[in-house]
């Protein structure tokens, strides 16, 4: 651990070596998180290069202050990483001709409900663009896909996500038991502030400072006790 936290502040520093030794030391790491995702459509190879590229975000962002292990830190990292290239390269694939045509669609469609004072007709849009009922169809179905899967959910913002981000991941039953038993008995091992802290934190995604206004503390203390709380399940785990 001390060496990692080592690296990490030499790496911090500009040290490209220290920094290549932390991705060499952790290459087992990103292909524990990368056969996960196997059976995705994508070479293994390839989600390893983008697991790398989160590892590299990890080391590049990572607080030695946070008093957790970094390992910890960057599994989130890497697989955040191979989720979005799944998301935005590999789990809805729209030819660039029928993106566009689908955007001269919207716009037929918009021109000639105004000048008609109804909605058109799919043979009506089909006329005035000169092509296929079908193709027009087509555009409008992959449209809607695409606007319906990627539509945001919850709070907007930076930090909201879309419906795609719901769809439940292929995962190992077993794995997701044994973490989910792990968690629960290392939960129960907290007193309620401390079990309400740390799903607020790490759950429900809030700052310190949000949760120091709920418990009536300062946001000195919350961390305090954050790290008090964690160190705890650290020992216990």
């Amino acid at each position: 651990m001390d060496e990692t936290m080592r690296l990490i502040r030499e790496a911090h520093a500009g040290d490209k070596e220290a920094r290549d030794r932390l991705v060499m030391e952790n290459v087992g790491l990103i292909w524990s998180i990368v056969r996960r995702f196997s059976g995705r459509g994508h070479e293994l190879e390839d989600l390893f290069q983008i697991g790398s590229i989160g590892l590299i975000k990890a080391i590049d962002k990572f607080d030695p202050a946070f008093e957790v292990r970094f390992s910890t830190y960057a599994v989130p990292m890497i697989t955040g990483e191979i989720k979005r290239f799944l998301r935005d390269d590999g789990m809805i694939k729209v030819s660039r001709s029928l993106k566009e045509m689908s955007a001269k669609i919207q716009a037929a469609r918009e021109d000639m409900t105004y000048s008609l004072g109804r909605e058109p007709t799919l043979d009506e849009i089909a006329g005035k663009l000169q092509v296929s009922r079908e193709e027009v169809a087509a555009s409008l179905e992959a449209g809607a896909e695409i606007e319906s899967l990627y539509r945001p959910v919850g709070d907007l913002g930076e930090s909201s996500s879309c419906l795609l981000d719901k769809l439940e991941e292929e995962t190992n039953a077993q794995e997701k038991l044994l973490d989910r038993m792990i968690l629960e008995k290392l939960l129960d091992g907290l007193n309620e502030q401390e079990k309400d802290i740390i799903l607020r934190r790490y759950y429900y995604n809030q700052t310190q400072t949000e949760i120091a206004q709920v418990l009536n503390i300062s946001q000195v203390q919350v961390s305090r006790l954050e790290k008090r709380i964690l160190k705890k399940m650290r020992e216990r785990l």
